[in-house]
């Protein structure tokens, strides 16, 4: 038998072991990362235990206007399962979940899966479960992936970029420089895109300061000044650009091609994947061609981010 409980502050330590010890979970479950950002959604995540007590699942999640959605606050994050459960576990959680809905009055869910690359190992029982629960797609989401075992080659602009940071002199290395970074960035967002980062510097600061092994910086340097640069969260199988920004002067040199060859060579030994992150607006139904274009002459080429709807009235 399979008891649903809404989380509480109560059971931090136990969901964090949950998380960590997780086919898909990843350091953006850990409470401490969750939580950072608590004051702006309604917790309302789930865990869901066995009859003797131990925790099967989690769901990271929220509610808005009596509807359950993975958290809002997370990029992704569907029920996180313990080895330990399987197939027909996962079809006990999802019922016993839309009962414990239904009684609270709940009556749709969102619900973003963890993507494939994520996990340590397969762990997709619940997009069986959203089939047989007839969810719909509300959203897909491209985000541009690298192989890291059989890496496809820069093309030709990719190249040509590498060898003109080299002539140039340009370097790459770690920094927990994140205010220059973060100069960076802002500018190139608003300016590009009219917008800024979804984190502040002082919260991606204190981040890297919970999470110093996940949350790394790397910046391109012209001499000693930063002129490009990628945030990466960093969890057990992928390397994602969370932040990736680069000022005039480093586009004029090729600075992000020799950042990523740089970064692609450090980690193709102790990770699966490199993920550039998505390419999308509104929703998904835009792609923007000329970034897609430019990670996929990194050797990058799509994994699809969905989301689903389902309806419990």
């Amino acid at each position: 038998m399979i008891v649903i409980e809404r989380y509480n502050d109560s059971m931090k330590m136990e969901w964090n072991a949950a998380a960590e010890t997780s086919r898909n979970g990843t350091f953006l479950h850990n409470r401490a990362y969750m939580d950072y950002h608590a004051d702006r959604f309604t917790d309302c995540s789930l865990v869901a235990r066995s009859s003797k007590g131990h925790i099967l699942a989690i769901l990271p999640a929220d509610i808005k206007d009596n509807v359950l959605r993975s958290h809002a606050g997370l990029t992704y994050g569907g029920w996180l399962m313990s080895d330990k459960a399987d197939m027909n576990t996962m079809m006990e959680i999802w019922a016993e979940a839309r009962k414990f809905a239904v009684k609270h009055g709940i009556d749709t869910l969102v619900y973003k899966p963890v993507p494939h690359i994520f996990h340590r190992y397969p762990a997709e029982e619940d997009l069986y479960a959203l089939f047989r629960d007839k969810a719909t797609i509300e959203s897909v989401q491209i985000s541009s992936v690298i192989a890291l075992d059989t890496p496809l080659s820069f093309d030709q602009n990719g190249r040509r970029g590498i060898a003109r940071a080299i002539r140039a002199g340009l370097t790459v290395r770690e920094s927990r420089d994140f205010a220059s970074y973060w100069q960076i960035l802002s500018s190139v967002l608003a300016e590009r895109h009219n917008t800024m980062p979804v984190h502040s510097v002082t919260e991606i600061e204190m981040l890297a300061g919970r999470f110093p092994e996940n949350i790394r910086l790397f910046g391109v340097f012209e001499d000693e000044r930063m002129i490009a640069g990628t945030v990466l969260y960093i969890t057990h199988t992928t390397v994602h650009a969370q932040y990736i920004a680069s000022d005039a002067i480093g586009r004029e040199k090729g600075a992000l091609a020799l950042l990523f060859h740089t970064i692609i060579e450090q980690f193709r030994v102790s990770a699966r994947y490199f993920d550039f992150g998505t390419s999308n607006e509104d929703g998904g139904l835009v792609l923007n061609a000329g970034l897609i274009r430019q990670k996929c002459g990194f050797g990058a080429r799509a994994v699809a981010f969905n989301t689903y709807k389902v309806s419990w009235l």
